[in-house]
């Protein structure tokens, strides 16, 4: 080998050197960096002619597992649909409240049950009578509440969804730019890690709201794909459609058209079924909670409303009340129309004619709705009847709840079981998807950035420096030598 030829590959050892180490420092600085993937120098013999002159940079490697990918992401769309079942739970089932505090549905009747056991015994007390009232007005508040957070909760699913169709229509077109800067930057032969890194974390965007699976091209692009077959990307980018609404009620759903439905490339698809594009991901549990938890929360809301109006509307209980005439508790005023069951709960009132503040009179709790004139004060009997009323044992006409008769208050306490189960069979969905995207990540995390691993390198990096360095120091000793004799 001659001097040069020496040189040359003692000076082509130091450059890979140098861009080693820019490596190792980029790959420590950058160890927890979400999307980031470990960089590896790619190095090649640099032949001249036929001789062996060193070793030159052929390119960076980004060192990644996609199968784990892949499965991480699924994990991370299956997370972030049992986490929005589970808030939404949680939610109503905080309205409802537990029997052990006042305020919750089962306290209410409770506090309900006993204002009418101490007007029984002294029908005669004003403050008792008006104990019944506040009681029952209680009752009105706190079911009317349990259903405005059930709409508040169809709303807040309404407006999320419109922020994550916002976020799935950017990142797609972000992708779709990557595409070209990296097929482009390949071409010339530029390192394009960074970029691919920034697709990355791109696309984790999209993946907890849709699940997805990508497929890599030659070109250094990506396609995306949704886990049920639908085109997210392909060489232009999918756009969903979505309007938000800016008050939601009980009628309203998507079938009646009060309610947006999504919409891809301007086509109407479904959000809902093993069909469903969206399938699996946080999109699609938002549109659950929206178009089927909500409203089924609502209807047996409602079915417990009913039951609760239908006890003091039976014409056998209040002789006064003329046929037709609504009982203690009204629809808005109304008596209650079977046809006009849902958002009852919603419109659900304590009957004027007993409430001095809207012109009606204390005592005809105790004598009747329909009295024009005090009675008997000694009088007890409608008053137990009232009471007889809320505890007796009744099949509810609606509702999806299961067994046989039961009383107001056990009825009350079902629909607290039942959302409470809903609500514990979703946490545990939730903890398990979110044990398996820890796992997933883990996994990531080996083929990641090692910093122990790293340092060993730099200490590598730094010999193979040092001693390029002493070849070329030699080299210069000798060609010193050379010009001094």
């Amino acid at each position: 080998m001659t001097i040069s030829n020496t040189l040359a590959s003692a000076l082509s050892g130091l450059t890979a050197a140098s861009r080693a180490a820019e490596l190792v420092s980029s790959n420590i600085a950058n160890a927890s960096t979400p999307g980031y993937a470990r960089r590896e120098l790619m190095l090649a013999p640099r032949v001249v002619g036929t001789a062996g002159q060193g070793v030159q940079v052929v390119g960076v490697k980004r060192v990644e597992n996609l199968p784990v990918i892949a499965d991480r992401r699924l994990a991370q769309a299956a997370q972030g649909d049992s986490d929005a079942r589970t808030a939404f739970y949680k939610q109503i089932e905080g309205a409802i409240g537990t029997p052990d505090l006042a305020y919750s549905l089962s306290g209410r009747i409770s506090a309900f049950d006993t204002a009418l056991t101490e007007a029984t015994s002294h029908p005669e007390s004003e403050a008792r009578l008006q104990a019944v009232l506040s009681s029952a007005k209680n009752l009105v508040s706190t079911i009317g509440s349990i259903g405005k957070e059930v709409q508040s909760a169809r709303l807040t699913a309404d407006s999320e969804i419109a922020n994550q169709v916002q976020t799935l229509n950017d990142s797609l077109q972000k992708v779709t730019e990557l595409n070209v800067q990296i097929r482009r930057g390949a071409g010339l032969g530029q390192d394009v890690s960074s970029l691919q890194d920034l697709r990355q974390q791109t696309i984790d965007k999209v993946a907890s709201i849709v699940p997805l699976r990508q497929v890599e091209q030659d070109d250094g692009s990506v396609k995306l794909y949704t886990s049920t077959g639908g085109i997210l990307l392909d060489e232009t980018p999918a756009t969903f459609g979505f309007t938000r609404t800016q008050t939601i009620v009980p009628e309203m759903s998507q079938a009646s058209g009060g309610l947006s439905g999504l919409t891809i490339n301007g086509r109407p698809m479904t959000t809902t079924g093993a069909s469903s594009f969206i399938k699996g991901g946080s999109l699609a549990a938002q549109f659950a909670v929206r178009d089927d938890l909500g409203p089924d929360a609502q209807a047996q809301l409602d079915a417990v409303t009913r039951d609760l109006v239908e006890r003091f509307q039976d014409s056998g209980l209040d002789a006064t009340r003329a046929p037709g005439d609504p009982g203690l508790f009204t629809d808005a005023g109304a008596a209650f129309d079977p046809a006009n069951e849902v958002g009852l709960a919603q419109r659900l009132a304590v009957n004027t004619a007993v409430d001095p503040a809207q012109g009606g009179a204390l005592w005809r709790l105790r004598d009747g709705l329909g009295a024009t004139v005090a009675g008997d004060p000694g009088n007890n009997s409608l008053i137990s009847d009232l009471r007889d009323a809320l505890q007796a044992d009744r099949t509810p006409a609606s509702g999806d709840f299961v067994g046989g008769p039961r009383s107001q208050s056990v009825l009350a306490s079902d629909f607290l079981s039942e959302v409470s189960g809903s609500r514990l069979a979703a946490e545990g969905e939730s903890t398990y998807t979110a044990a398996r995207l820890d796992t997933y990540q883990q996994l990531e995390a080996q083929d990641g950035v090692d910093s122990d691993q790293e340092m060993q390198n730099l200490l590598q990096i730094e010999q193979a420096y040092s001693a390029n360095a002493k070849v070329i120091k030699t080299v210069q000793d000798m060609l010193q030598t050379l010009m001094d004799n």
